[in-house]
């Protein structure tokens, strides 16, 4: 995004234009950041070529996945209906993995009839039903087993996924275990060691810890593994100091993981490929002074972007027009929802704004609309994916009749 004549323009299109044309809330995608981003994540790591699936969960737009799809990536999924989604939107099974700790067995079942590349299993109990339902159908199930590698990885505690404390995976005892049992077994192909430490981490030094953790316990055991999945997690810039993670140095610490250990690897990125390609343009309703603070009231809410209410989440805004007029107080930019942290920011020394004016949530492609909701019975925004000066709406607005 840049200003051009002071006005906030997406690609090719007017923030002001698209406002008008569709109404707000509206989130609005850019192709061209989507496809260079791709790109980006390819050559950072093309020296292994990784199988890259991409993180459904981030993003469940279907016309986005049919667009990612078309860039050869797969898709890692952690239910029944993002298997759904990936299969309609045309992956091949051979590119899905499936992950997370509570699969049922109408999901494993599921995804056995659909020949999918891995179910990466989190626990013996899970291991033990894929065995019995595989042996029902008389079938050799490919799996993965998630390893908690007990590293931190420096990110929010809510997102951290790979500490001992945290529910998922097996510690390596376990591991072990599970390993000797699915030798055992004449329906299980033990095919992967999965790992995934958090999301939205910014240092490459977990990663590398992490890398450390798998080779000692590879050393171990006498187990060839075809693939590694590292998951996903790398993070973006969300504000102005543009702090990223440095995929030079993590990609070194693969490539000498590598040297010793033969195994293709799996990414499972959502954010990084999704994350900047989205904005959220919203109108002030109304201003409400109140002492040095002003509320302003937007018609966009936490049911439409929950991550400010549910992390304490940052993302920048941005006004669609720009003037040269700062206002002396502090903005808190708020939501209609009658819940106090229906809040997406304060900010100080902020344009100065008029209702009916127009901003603009940056970042928010990732995590956005995927865990937005009707709370207060309000309908869901208008989804449009913009290439140069074409706008699609790749999901309608929804209507109130839809909801009640």
């Amino acid at each position: 995004m840049k200003y051009i004549n002071k006005n906030l323009i997406i690609e090719k299109v007017s923030v002001q234009n698209v406002a008008k044309k569709f109404g707000t809330p509206a989130y609005c995608y850019s192709y061209n950041q989507l496809k260079k981003n791709i790109y980006n994540f390819k050559q950072s790591f093309k020296s292994f070529s990784p199988l890259v699936c991409f993180a459904i969960k981030s993003n469940t737009n279907l016309n986005l996945i049919k667009e990612i799809k078309k860039f050869g990536l797969g898709a890692d999924v952690v239910s029944k209906g993002e298997l759904l989604m990936a299969l309609k939107s045309g992956i091949n099974p051979k590119k899905i993995v499936f992950s997370g700790v509570g699969k049922t067995a109408d999901e494993l079942s599921f995804a056995i009839d659909k020949n999918i590349l891995l179910i990466n299993a989190e626990s013996k109990s899970e291991i033990k039903e894929i065995n019995r339902i595989a042996k029902l159908k008389r079938k050799k199930v490919q799996i993965g087993i998630r390893l908690n590698p007990n590293t931190d990885a420096k990110t929010l505690s809510k997102i951290s996924t790979g500490k001992k404390g945290n529910k998922f995976g097996v510690n390596n005892q376990t591991f072990i275990e599970i390993l000797h049992y699915c030798k055992n077994s004449k329906n299980i192909n033990l095919k992967c060691l999965s790992v995934h430490i958090g999301s939205q981490i910014l240092d490459y030094k977990p990663y590398k810890k992490m890398l450390a953790v798998i080779s000692k316990i590879l050393d171990k055991i006498n187990h060839k593994f075809e693939f590694i999945d590292l998951g996903g997690g790398m993070g973006i810039s969300y504000d102005d100091n543009n702090k990223k993670l440095n995929y030079r140095k993590y990609n070194s610490a693969i490539e000498k993981f590598l040297q010793k250990h033969k195994s293709k690897i799996i990414f499972e990125p959502g954010r990084s490929i999704i994350g900047n390609t989205g904005i959220l343009i919203s109108k002030v309703i109304y201003i409400k002074n109140n002492g040095s603070k002003s509320f302003i009231i937007l018609d966009a809410a936490m049911n439409d972007l929950m991550r400010p209410a549910l992390y304490g989440a940052y993302h920048k805004i941005l006004p669609s027009k720009k003037t040269n007029k700062n206002s002396k107080k502090i903005y808190d930019f708020v939501g209609p929802i009658c819940e106090s942290t229906d809040k997406f920011c304060s900010l100080k020394k902020f344009q100065k704004l008029e209702e009916n004016d127009l901003i603009v949530m940056c970042d928010v492609g990732a995590y956005g609309m995927s865990l937005s909701s009707n709370y207060n019975l309000r309908p869901k925004p208008v989804e449009l994916l913009i290439r140069g000066s074409k706008i699609k709406v790749i999901k309608k607005r929804q209507k109130h009749k839809e909801l009640i």
